[in-house]
């Protein structure tokens, strides 16, 4: 892109940030008694990915959740290339805006390392999903995987891609946290440390001044 090449002053064409893959994962924890639960979430992600998925299994056992080695607890697959770029285009401008109350990926969810994680709470976002033949709402988890340096590089990247990010970034990447909203997904206000942060400024002014009387006396 000539606009990112611009902005980070990379040399070569061959500096500039690209997406490397993308993994889709959705966990099925009724799979451990019901097979039928596994076999619906197969179907559903490869209606979703175009590819078929592989099945995840369990690496160790787990006593307290009756999980043993080797048991199916999942599916999940990776994209490349054209099909990769295909998903994508769908998930930003068709999927992602589907979701109720949608306000913008925030700019915390990057790793670090400038690859993003999105959690999806419903898969009933994705237009090839018909609501009558979903017997359980299922969440998935997308990794979106890049070469860039870091979270910035990767941020505008997706952002020329067309990423919807949540109006207010710089705030959130500053370290100011969202309020939780109702859902859990915060309400995209930012200063939700700031309320503690008050009602503990007040608890010690009320101390001090309950305190003062006892000293003068």
């Amino acid at each position: 892109m000539p606009a990112l090449r611009k902005r980070f002053g990379y040399g070569t064409v061959m500096q500039v940030p690209k997406v490397e893959k993308v993994v889709i994962n959705m966990r099925v924890a009724d799979a451990l008694q019901d097979q039928r639960h596994l076999d619906k979430a197969v179907e559903e992600l490869t209606t979703i990915s175009g590819q078929r998925p592989v099945i995840a299994r369990a690496r160790r056992s787990i006593a307290a959740f009756k999980l043993r080695t080797g048991n199916p607890i999942g599916c999940k697959v990776t994209l490349r290339g054209e099909r990769m770029y295909e998903f994508l285009d769908k998930l930003f401008n068709i999927s992602l805006p589907r979701i109720k109350d949608f306000k913008g990926i925030p700019a915390r969810s990057f790793d670090g390392r400038g690859s993003m994680n999105i959690g999806v709470r419903e898969q009933l976002i994705f237009p090839e999903i018909e609501y009558d033949k979903v017997d359980k709402i299922r969440g998935m988890d997308i990794a979106i995987v890049t070469t860039a340096r870091s979270d910035e590089e990767a941020r505008e990247l997706l952002r020329g891609l067309g990423l919807p990010f949540r109006e207010g970034g710089a705030a959130e990447s500053a370290g100011a946290p969202l309020a939780a909203g109702p859902d859990g997904r915060g309400d995209g206000q930012a200063g939700g440390a700031a309320r503690p942060r008050a009602a503990a400024a007040r608890s010690r002014a009320a101390v001090d001044g309950a305190a003062k009387p006892a000293g003068g006396a």
